[in-house]
């Protein structure tokens, strides 16, 4: 793991207060991460109450042409799609902005910064070669991920972190494929496809589902 990171990214590791040369004159004239990113922007929970809030769709009407599911793991998961012959994000509009930038997913947030889960916080480090835009200025991290909350908002990340590696190990430790499907439609249906309501705290709708894993054999 670290020799990777070294590989990849500046050798150093940053939280929230620290600066990063991340910033990039507000994206101007460049969407290239916004192209070609196959199905790696997987989202989450707090993601999909973002995108549900700011479009007015339900997890299912979605689908339809903004998100798609995949198996990352063993688990089922939505991503966001990339859409027509230059494979852009569906939110990309003709000028090459996000039409949802206040809402945009965590991980659009997060970019070119990539996150460490450490057991009792979120630590960052800046990938290299990733943003395609030169020049880039230092920026404090909490700044640049833009984020209301921001200490609830990693609190969360690392509890559905948490989740989603003790459920792939579930699956890796050989479970019945019935029983595979059966909790991956559990925990879908519990924290993607059952309506969020977009006036409510997110954090407090989470907690609510979160305290219902213990049915799909989670802690």
């Amino acid at each position: 793991m670290l020799q990777d990171l070294q590989e990849i990214s500046d050798g150093k590791i940053y939280g929230c207060n620290d600066m990063v040369r991340a910033a990039c004159g507000d994206c101007a004239g460049c969407h290239a991460c916004c192209e070609k990113m196959g199905t790696s922007i997987v989202l989450d929970p707090c993601d999909i109450w973002r995108l549900t809030t700011v479009t007015g769709k339900n997890f299912e009407q979605l689908l339809v042409d903004t998100i798609e599911l995949q198996v990352v793991d063993g688990v089922i998961l939505p991503n966001l799609r990339m859409d027509g012959e230059k494979e852009q994000c569906v939110f990309l509009n003709e000028q090459g902005r996000c039409r949802i930038h206040a809402m945009r997913p965590g991980l659009c947030r997060v970019f070119p910064l990539g996150r460490i889960y450490e057991e009792d916080r979120i630590r960052y480090f800046l990938q290299m070669d990733a943003c395609q835009k030169p020049g880039r200025s230092k920026v404090k991290v909490g700044k640049w991920l833009d984020t209301p909350q921001m200490e609830r908002y990693e609190r969360f990340l690392l509890d559905w972190h948490a989740i989603r590696k003790q459920l792939e190990k579930q699956m890796k430790d050989g479970i019945g494929e019935q029983e595979a499907k059966t909790i991956n439609m559990f925990l879908l249906n519990l924290f993607f496809i059952k309506p969020y309501e977009p006036e409510q705290d997110f954090y407090e709708q989470y907690e609510e589902r979160r305290a219902m894993t213990g049915q799909a054999g989670l802690k």
